[in-house]
């Protein structure tokens, strides 16, 4: 079981924030955000504060039953454009994958859109991680466009899933 709390940059989320995102190395370099090769404690802090300061948006740790910090997830509850919710990030720690945490902590924020009366959720994948076009593609998303992003004008794959 997999909880989703506000992220406070608190305590220790920041370190292990810091450890989710520095365990993925591949998806910096797909995206460009951060420096895959020094994902430093105060890049990320940058990044997730960035993100704690935009209205309408949720910034959540996913925690197993044991607390530990396994994953980090971003909500955009209404999108400037369409109006509809979309998760704007999603990660686990890169030592934990293939443990099924991925799928966890994505039909955790599905629950969490569903329980506000949501019943679709959009995401965007970035063209070139195939990776993670495969994960979303298995557990339900499907392509409806190919455009740049919003944020970067990056070719990105606009997916999309019923939560009905």
């Amino acid at each position: 079981m997999i909880s989703l709390m506000p992220v406070t940059l608190d305590g220790d989320e920041l370190a292990e924030i810091h450890a989710v995102f520095a365990s993925n190395p591949d998806y910096w370099r797909y995206s460009g955000d951060l420096d895959p090769d020094a994902v430093t404690v105060e890049a990320v802090e940058g990044f997730v504060r960035g993100e704690l300061g935009q209205d309408g948006y949720e910034v959540l740790a996913a925690r197993d039953e044991a607390g530990a910090l396994v994953g980090y997830v971003e909500l955009l509850l209404r999108h400037p454009r369409d109006k509809a919710p979309w998760i704007g990030f999603l990660v686990v720690h890169g030592d934990r994958r293939g443990q099924g945490l991925g799928r966890a902590v994505a039909a955790a924020a599905e629950a969490r859109l569903r329980g506000r009366g949501d019943s679709v959720v959009w995401l965007g994948v970035l063209e070139n991680n195939v990776e993670a076009f495969k994960f979303w593609t298995a557990l339900g998303y499907a392509e409806v466009d190919r455009r740049p992003d919003v944020a970067k004008g990056r070719p990105t794959i606009v997916m999309r899933k019923s939560l009905a």
